[in-house]
């Protein structure tokens, strides 16, 4: 079966405001019922009732609860991209203010029904994937993006890729502590959590590699 016939056809997106108001309470209420029971026992029916809508309306929308899980994949990478986002934008303007505020976005962006966003990824199979791999790759060049005016503070030979590596580890780490049985979790952990790894990427950036010990 080729990858075209296993892509589900693209759910119909509103075009007005009202219809987009009805499409945000419907994918709302799909993820606080997948959240607290999860994907298997989430119907359309009971989302209908959550929303407060006809089940008729849910099925001009998507054709089935395949599209509709598609849907609300959508929405929580999109959610977490946005979040990442005015984050990064508001950061203190230093090095240290950037890596910090990535750290402290990710993690609670992954902290949000994370135990529903492992499994959004691993029953959904490779489209999710994809679309998981499509917003790594954003949430990574966000952080290069605000990153890179403060490039001059930082000391390994090779400042860019140097922020490439320290861009990956803190977003793994963030990934890793989402899937984790013991991951941190409650606001004072999180925070922790997340300082020391803006901590973390500060120190490695901040220190000469041996390259650079050699040519000084």
């Amino acid at each position: 079966m080729s990858e075209e016939a296993e892509r589900p056809a693209a759910y119909r997106e509103p075009q007005q405001a009202r219809s987009a108001a009805t499409l945000a309470r419907v994918l709302r209420a799909a993820e606080e019922i997948a959240s607290t029971f999860g994907l298997e026992e989430m119907t359309i029916a009971g989302v209908a009732q959550r929303a407060g809508v006809a089940v008729g309306t849910i099925y001009r929308r998507f054709e089935d609860k395949d599209q509709l899980i598609t849907a609300l994949t959508e929405r929580m990478l999109e959610r977490r991209e946005e979040y990442v986002a005015e984050q990064l934008r508001t950061a203190r303007p230093s090095l240290s203010g950037v890596m910090h505020a990535y750290a402290h976005a990710l993690l609670q962006s992954f902290a949000d029904n994370s135990g529903l966003f492992p499994e959004l990824l691993r029953t959904r199979g490779t489209r999710s994937l994809d679309r998981g791999a499509r917003t790594i790759t954003e949430l990574h060049r966000l952080l290069l993006e605000a990153a890179t005016p403060y490039t001059d503070q930082i000391r390994r030979s090779r400042p860019q890729q140097a922020l490439d590596t320290a861009a990956r580890a803190v977003l793994g780490a963030c990934f890793h502590n989402s899937v984790r049985p013991d991951a941190a979790t409650g606001e004072a952990a999180r925070r922790q959590y997340a300082d020391e790894l803006g901590d973390m990427a500060i120190a490695y950036l901040s220190t000469p590699d041996r390259r650079h010990n050699a040519e000084t």
